[in-house]
């Protein structure tokens, strides 16, 4: 066997604390270990988009550019890495495509190496502009295949997709496995498969919810990945992913070793173990979300999906019914056209099943973004959804059987002059594209705070991430 060395995308400044404490650590936080995360030679940094440019704006008083700027100063050696919906961008509605371009000449310019691309419906139409833009900038775009099990998702499903996915023109593929649901023989079936049927790179991503994923990395390295996802080990486990060390050992002195260092990697792991401590005594660490759960491969939610389910839950005082609506998500799920189980979807799903069960009927009160998604305005569902449920949700209103971008009249100019009287930077208005009124009170606050006014005292323990 020839010699391959496994690259390692490192996760603890995005998807670990996304998936466990609500993507609630802080840049003041991270900025002690930047310079040791930047020397240990991994292959990317995950650290911006996802929900944190909501968790910034909305819970840390943070600017999330800000925050780009300074991981990018303090990791000179190392690829910076985000995640974006698609046409969703790192909102929650598709935009129209010149604010999307917008958004990733600002990500380019303000720090980004790679662009993981996903679309929560695998609908390559949502893909197709934000590739075009990533590679226009210089980044390298990566086209993510969201996971998820099912009768339409079968290994021809995902190779037809990887397909799709090449003649788009990606530069990389990843297996992204938010809800746990690979297992490891299933995994080298599928990197096998997507090995075979197209040229480029594979990384694998996936979750440790149900207990299987280091046996997926090593399952799917032996077929052929060529990059895999982990987290430091005090930010490991549970809802979030592969312990890094753990990896890099169990590889180290055979023909896939990483080539990283384990006693450096010792170093980093002392300081986030000490904010792990933190985490855990503030209680924004819930032990319940680094405990293994196979259901995870009934239920088919996403850990940070379950924790935001959990807190929800809590704020209604309703943290009884968890089981319940643990339940009704795969029977939502299947009335929408079995959607994959990822931001936004996930949201949407889960939302609709806290409602199924807190009214006691389902589809009593049904979520706008619910009506939406069965509507076809966040693109084609994965099976179709049936004719007789689809009025029920959206009454006359028409099915939308396009892209749902080409419905859009451009909107940058217009949300340029709508964010005008609290732009201070360029990159505001894509704050405000997103999040409007949390992106407004959170530049008053900055405004406020420039003035030297006293703002409210903000305290993110006690506030929730939306689901």
């Amino acid at each position: 066997m020839s010699k391959k060395k496994i690259l390692v995308t490192e996760t603890v400044l995005r998807d670990a604390h996304q998936s466990l404490i609500a993507t609630r650590m802080t840049m003041d936080e991270m900025l002690p270990i930047l310079p040791k995360l930047d020397q240990i030679g991994f292959h990317s940094l995950e650290c911006w988009g996802g929900a944190t440019f909501d968790s910034c704006l909305r819970f840390l008083n943070e600017d999330p550019w800000d925050r780009l700027r300074t991981l990018r100063k303090n990791c000179p050696n190392t690829k910076l890495q985000m995640l974006f919906r698609g046409q969703n961008m790192l909102g929650y509605r598709h935009y129209a495509d010149d604010v999307l371009e917008y958004f990733v000449q600002k990500s380019v310019a303000n720090g980004i190496d790679i662009i993981r691309i996903f679309d929560a419906l695998n609908d390559i139409n949502n893909l197709k502009t934000a590739v075009k833009a990533a590679k226009k900038e210089g980044a390298h775009a990566q086209i993510a295949i969201s996971y998820t099990t099912g009768p339409v998702f079968t290994t021809d499903y995902y190779v037809d997709y990887a397909k799709r996915i090449a003649d788009a023109g990606a530069d990389s593929i990843c297996i992204k496995d938010m809800a746990a649901l690979l297992t490891p023989y299933e995994t080298e079936k599928l990197v096998k498969a997507l090995k075979k049927a197209v040229k480029l790179p594979i990384q694998l991503h996936t979750h440790y919810t149900s207990g299987l994923a280091s046996m997926c990395l090593l399952k799917g390295i032996e077929a052929g990945a060529d990059v895999i996802d982990t987290a430091m080990s005090p930010l490991a486990l549970g809802t979030s992913h592969a312990p890094t060390e753990s990896m890099v050992a169990a590889l180290q002195g055979t023909d896939y070793d990483t080539g990283l260092d384990l006693v450096a990697l010792t170093e980093v792991r002392d300081y986030f173990m000490t904010l792990r401590e933190k985490y855990l005594k503030s209680g924004l660490l819930d032990p319940k979300m680094l405990a293994v759960d196979a259901n995870a491969l009934i239920y088919q939610v996403p850990g940070g999906m379950l924790s935001n389910l959990l807190s929800q839950l809590k704020q209604m005082g309703k943290e009884d019914k968890l089981e319940e609506v643990l339940k009704e998500v795969p029977r939502v799920r299947k009335d929408a056209g079995y959607p994959p189980l990822v931001t936004p979807t996930s949201q949407i799903v889960g939302t609709q099943a806290v409602l199924n069960v807190i009214f006691e009927e389902r589809y009593k009160n049904v979520n706008g973004q619910f009506k939406d998604l069965v509507q076809g305005k966040y693109g084609k569902t994965p099976m179709p959804i049936d004719s007789k449920f689809r009025k029920k949700i959206i009454g006359d209103a028409k099915p939308v059987n396009c892209r749902p971008a080409d419905l859009l009249e451009p909107e940058l100019e217009k949300l340029k002059a709508e964010a005008a009287e609290w732009a201070e930077q360029e990159e505001d208005v894509l704050s405000y594209a997103q999040f409007d009124q949390v992106a407004v009170k959170f530049f008053e606050k900055r405004r406020n705070a420039k003035a030297g006014i006293d703002s409210e005292h903000f305290d993110a323990k006690n506030k929730v991430h939306p689901v």
